[in-house]
């Protein structure tokens, strides 16, 4: 493969995190800022003739089949009624459950490019409702712009967010998202906000009681990054951010973080990475 074949899939963050209440489809009505980044994974490319999607190079904890890359190009082909295939090869850096949207923004990488390289010629929101169906996250990575997100994720309005840069610190374990909306204990009534009317005091991340109960490491990260800076759960975790004026302050702060840990420092975007990938192809 060549670069051009390679294409981003940004991770996100989410500044704060409300659950306003459970609904009938099993899922929960929240209530989110999304910030994408300028990190994340790479996913490869390559388009075949023959119909079969295959995953040629991926995560081993993820079975090909089970990869949400595979099912996102298997649900565009079967949504544009497609009769080419693909190859696909994923270079993984975010962490799994790690609540940056590691594997949702692969899938959408997936929808967004093979969109262009098969020629199906859907529009965002035609692919956001595709990938609607692969995970809530999807169509923020399809629309590709930071934004306030409501409904289970997928009701979007773009922000133009302040220039910052992140700290973000991965505990070394993974966090699913289904037993985290499960959990008995989970506030589920927070009541609405506005936009206009957001503010940094007045918000808070639901899930991050529930997920410092139940895993320690996260719970010492928060604490550890909470010392030196505003530290708050990215989802349902696990990883853990701070925001910073500049990349040396987030880098100063990262050159301290035990060793048992991974940390990153990223800068927040308004637009992905992956909307310029796709203008680069004629």
């Amino acid at each position: 493969m060549t670069a051009r074949d390679w294409w981003p899939a940004p991770a996100k963050l989410n500044l704060f995190l409300h659950v306003n209440g459970r609904r009938a489809d099993g899922y929960h009505d929240l209530q989110t800022l999304f910030q994408l980044l300028d990190w994340g994974d790479e996913i490869g490319i390559e388009v075949t003739d023959d119909p079969r999607i295959e995953r040629t190079e991926g995560p081993a904890a993820i079975a090909p089949d089970a990869d949400l890359t595979v099912r996102a190009a298997l649900a565009l082909q079967a949504a544009a009624g497609v009769r080419l295939g693909a190859r696909i090869r994923v270079r993984k850096r975010i962490p799994v459950g790690g609540g940056l949207g590691g594997g949702s923004s692969d899938a959408a990488t997936v929808l967004v490019a093979l969109n262009r390289l098969w020629g199906t010629a859907l529009g965002p929101p035609e692919l956001a409702g595709v990938g609607l169906e692969l995970g809530s996250d999807v169509p923020i990575f399809v629309h590709g712009s930071s934004a306030w997100a409501e409904g289970r994720g997928e009701k979007l309005t773009p922000v133009e967010l302040p220039a910052a840069w992140y700290l973000v610190v991965h505990p070394g374990v993974a966090v699913a998202t289904a037993g985290i909306f499960q959990a008995p204990e989970l506030t589920r009534n927070s009541p609405l906000i506005t936009i206009r009317a957001l503010s940094p005091g007045q918000t808070r991340n639901d899930c991050e009681p529930v997920v410092r109960s139940r895993y320690p490491a996260v719970a010492a990260a928060l604490d550890w990054v909470g010392a030196r800076a505003a530290a708050r759960l990215s989802g349902t975790g696990s990883c853990v951010f701070a925001s910073f004026a500049s990349a040396a302050d987030a880098e100063r702060v990262a050159a301290r973080v035990p060793d048992e840990w991974s940390a990153y420092v990223a800068r927040g975007l308004n637009r992905s990475p992956l909307l310029a990938a796709l203008e680069s192809i004629t």
